[in-house]
């Protein structure tokens, strides 16, 4: 008999109580075998709200997404990790479709805000040229074929996250995921899935700081030196000198 697939639900919160009174009651909990909190260090009362419903959680040591991922993901304990926000940006009836297209076969699954039909309420300009520009960037430097690079709502099977070492604590730890797994050719899915407007609290990402952050990491792993992260499991661990001897391996 095959073992269960375990399912661990991570959610991001820092002063997200409007949101969190309103999402969490929706998330159900045959979606989930583990369901982790990390917390920024919310003053709103999104701690104790979490702690009186008798959710997992606890407070990250370092700042940063990047620092909340690393620590959240060294306790996860499921075979799929799914990645949400409570602050009404994600639909969490998308959990189970997200991890549905894992079990597919995808090592990572995104719920695209721009996929046949789906969209955010909640871009603005800037943000919407952003993603564009981005997922653009993503797709000609590392053949991605994604709709959507930046959004946070996202599956992954654990052991295909282990082979990519991501250690940035910074806020484009999403970026360098897709970046490495692209570069690995790991299978990569996407559900449309709309972002709806954000419910209360106000808005962490700032467009411009967080947008050269995100230019910065593109061009960081285009030009970072082919290592066994990259060509391990498909050269047998042989070490490749150039980035033209990498792709000929992969062809």
């Amino acid at each position: 008999m095959q073992n269960k697939t375990k399912v661990t639900l991570i959610i991001f919160t820092w002063n997200e109580i409007d949101g969190m009174k309103v999402i969490m009651p929706q998330i159900k909990k045959e979606w989930y075998d583990q369901l982790i909190i990390v917390d920024g260090g919310s003053t709103d009362g999104t701690i104790e709200y979490a702690q009186a419903n008798g959710y997992d959680i606890f407070v990250q040591k370092e700042r940063g997404a990047g620092a909340a991922f690393l620590e959240s993901f060294e306790k996860a304990e499921g075979d799929i990790i799914v990645i949400f926000s409570p602050d009404g940006n994600s639909v969490p009836e998308k959990i189970p479709e997200l991890v549905a297209k894992i079990k597919q076969g995808y090592d990572i699954a995104i719920a695209s805000r721009y996929l046949n039909g789906a969209r955010s309420y909640d871009d603005d300009m800037v943000t919407a040229f952003g993603n564009k520009l981005f997922t653009g960037l993503m797709n000609i430097l590392f053949k991605a074929g994604i709709t959507d690079t930046l959004v946070m709502f996202r599956a992954y099977r654990r052991e295909s996250l282990k082979r990519l070492s991501i250690k940035t604590k910074a806020v484009a730890w999403g970026t360098q995921i897709m970046a490495r797994a692209a570069r690995m050719k790991m299978k990569i899915g996407e559900i449309p899935g709309d972002e709806p407007a954000r419910i209360g609290g106000v808005r962490k990402m700032n467009p411009i700081k967080n947008g050269i952050v995100e230019l910065s990491m593109i061009i960081t792993e285009f030009f970072r030196p082919v290592t066994d992260i990259d060509v391990g499991v498909i050269t047998n661990h042989r070490h490749c000198q150039t980035k033209r001897e990498y792709e000929i391996l992969q062809k």
